[in-house]
């Protein structure tokens, strides 16, 4: 039996970008729910939109429905992204990848 290196190094770039997009979309979800929470608006169908909308649409569909001017919006989100991750950092750690030896 021989080890395989080709597909270790594969299955290890599968697991680090399934790992890295997990805490991506975590981070989106969760910046989302701050941002509402700020905004005085209903989180949980803006929440919903998290999975099926980009960045940019999911700001501007923000300040349509809580009616403050899209840059404030934007900057109040980059804020909150910037919670998201130190929270969910000290919850699950950092995402960064694991280097092989």
């Amino acid at each position: 039996m021989v080890w395989d290196l080709r597909r270790a190094m594969l299955k290890k770039e599968e697991f680090e970008s399934a790992r890295l997009m997990d805490f991506d979309f975590r981070q989106r979800v969760r910046a989302t729910r701050l941002l509402a929470r700020e905004l005085g608006i209903e989180e949980s169908g803006l929440v919903r939109d998290t999975a099926v909308l980009e960045q940019d649409a999911l700001i501007d569909l923000t300040a349509q429905r809580s009616g403050w001017v899209r840059q404030e919006v934007s900057e109040r989100y980059s804020q909150c992204l910037s919670r998201a991750r130190e929270q969910l950092i000290a919850e699950i750690g950092d995402p960064t990848p694991n280097r092989l030896g």
